[in-house]
């Protein structure tokens, strides 16, 4: 120990240029990420099944009766039903409370074994929906779907980080959102196409064919391989290794296999995580993680989502127009992610995410003027120029979104925590993101009524907020190796940086690097 009570910590070491990009990679990943096509689809058909007139009259008939009667209600106040909302909302409210289990059987079982406790719960809820003959059976399947969402989330997003090497780690990330905009867009094209199905059955079908991707999770779960980092955590070593040079493609694996086994000492020494992960050295990464959840949804990306085709009805498009416009600005949604993949590892997180936040702003400030001036309670007079207009400034904030806090919010959080606290807090993350997911999708078409255009101007408002804190706050993580954030990113940043050290009396500090003091 040198002179003085320091310790340094042994330095990583970077594989990554050896690391290949092998062909299991690619396969685990693509499969593991079809847990984001499962959520996007359960966003996506949600917003066009409530625009549905048979769905309405079967399970709303207030809802339906306001639909059928112009005039009746405020043209903002057609959907305004805290019933209707609930089926939207219930299943993030029942994510949220499935991520606080799902965080420990990630810990204690892999993150395999919880994707695949996510499919279970995904095709149980599907049943249910398909099958509903009542208001309380339909919440039933959406809170089983919930569940599925919850451990969905929690496993996938750390799944990608820990098995991807570090020069594609972003991109590999972005496949979990991919698919998450992937299945808005199926959704939006079978609830285009069931629409117009007789018999009033077609809400069925749409809520049915989320049985696909269910069992698609379910499949992948199975047959891919658990990630080094859970292996050699719950201790066993050997099947790591091979595990780690299957993946990588190259013999030497041994500097980055030690580096995952030390990190997995210090991970072993952390009895309480969720408490651990309120300590000082570990706030920079769970301040970070939380408000890039509340920023997610605060940009009001999911109330157009989950309500696109309501949104449309209620500006005065018809069902199949309204239906047409959400397909739309979902297509647009899913090539704008593209985007991201593409650009994520190599322009960073910081450039996307300013770049989207002038987009954003603009795209919903100019979107409120024009409902402003031609929405109005009781009629509106948006021509068809004035129509086209509102979808593409729509489609260019869905587009900002998409390659921005869409992917990076699931992201940034998942490659920043430490091994010890990763579990721990990526259920913070995704608790804090179905917690919000909630709120919004509760509120919206009731906040819609009372805000009217007024609500772009709301969310346009928190997109300026965002960007300020990522102005200033966010560190850049683009090609930093998971295990060195510490000292490649929070120590050299302006703000994070005083967190990184605990001082106690006679001046003896303690790294966050490892539990000994240096």
């Amino acid at each position: 120990m040198p002179a003085g009570g320091f310790a340094v910590a042994p330095a990583a070491v970077d594989t990554s240029a050896e690391a290949k990009i092998t062909f299991i990679v690619i396969i685990s990943c693509i499969m593991a990420a079809t847990g984001g096509l499962m959520f996007g689809y359960d966003v996506g058909i949600s917003g066009g099944v409530t625009s549905m007139p048979s769905f309405l009259k079967q399970f709303f008939p207030v809802v339906y009766k306001r639909t059928q009667e112009p005039g009746l209600d405020s043209n903002y106040c057609k959907y305004d039903n805290q019933g209707l909302q609930l089926f939207t909302s219930s299943l993030y409210l029942a994510a949220l409370t499935a991520t606080l289990f799902a965080s420990i059987t990630t810990r204690k079982l892999g993150r395999k074994l919880t994707m695949l406790i996510a499919g279970i719960f995904f095709i149980i809820g599907t049943v249910l929906n398909a099958a509903a003959q009542s208001l309380s059976m339909l919440i039933a399947g959406r809170l089983l779907l919930g569940c599925g969402v919850g451990f969905a989330n929690q496993a996938v997003p750390v799944f990608l980080s820990e098995i991807a090497p570090t020069r594609i780690r972003g991109a590999l990330n972005i496949l979990f959102q991919l698919n998450v905009t992937i299945g808005i867009l199926f959704a939006n094209l079978i609830n285009y196409g069931t629409a117009k199905i007789k018999g009033g059955w077609g809400w069925r079908l749409s809520l049915g064919l989320a049985g696909i991707p269910a069992l698609f999770l379910t499949f992948g779960a199975i047959i891919v391989s658990e990630t080094p980092n859970s292996l050699i955590e719950r201790g066993r070593l050997e099947e790591g290794k091979a595990v780690l040079k299957k993946i990588r493609g190259v013999e030497n694996v041994e500097p980055e296999f030690l580096e995952l086994v030390e990190a997995s000492r210090v991970a072993k020494e952390v009895k309480h995580p969720f408490r651990n992960i309120m300590m000082r050295k570990n706030r920079p990464q769970l301040i970070i993680a939380v408000w890039m959840q509340i920023f997610q949804q605060f940009t009001g990306i999911n109330a157009i989502m989950f309500y696109a085709p309501v949104l449309f009805n209620t500006l005065g498009f018809g069902n199949d127009a309204s239906l047409y416009s959400a397909v739309i600005t979902g297509a647009v949604n899913v090539l704008s992610t593209l985007v991201s993949v593409y650009s994520v590892d190599k322009i960073g997180r910081r450039m996307l995410l300013l770049e989207a936040g002038v987009q954003m702003f603009l795209s919903q400030t100019f979107i409120a003027v024009v409902l402003g001036v031609k929405v109005h309670d009781h009629y509106d007079s948006l021509t068809r120029g004035y129509a086209i207009l509102v979808v593409v400034l729509v489609c260019m904030f869905v587009s900002s979104f998409a390659w921005s806090w869409g992917p990076l919010g699931w992201l940034i959080p998942s490659e920043t925590f430490p091994l010890e606290t990763r579990s721990a807090g990526q259920s913070v993350t995704v608790f804090v993101n179905m917690l919000f997911t909630f709120v919004i999708a509760q509120s919206f078409l009731s906040m819609l009524c009372h805000f009217k255009f007024g609500i772009f101007l709301f969310f346009s408002s928190w997109v300026l907020v965002m960007s300020v804190f990522v102005t200033f706050l966010l560190p850049e993580t683009k090609n930093v190796p998971i295990e060195e954030m510490t000292e490649k990113v929070w120590k050299q940043h302006w703000f994070w940086k005083r967190f990184m050290y605990d001082y106690h009396e006679g001046n003896v500090i303690k790294g966050v690097s490892s539990n000994l003091e240096i």
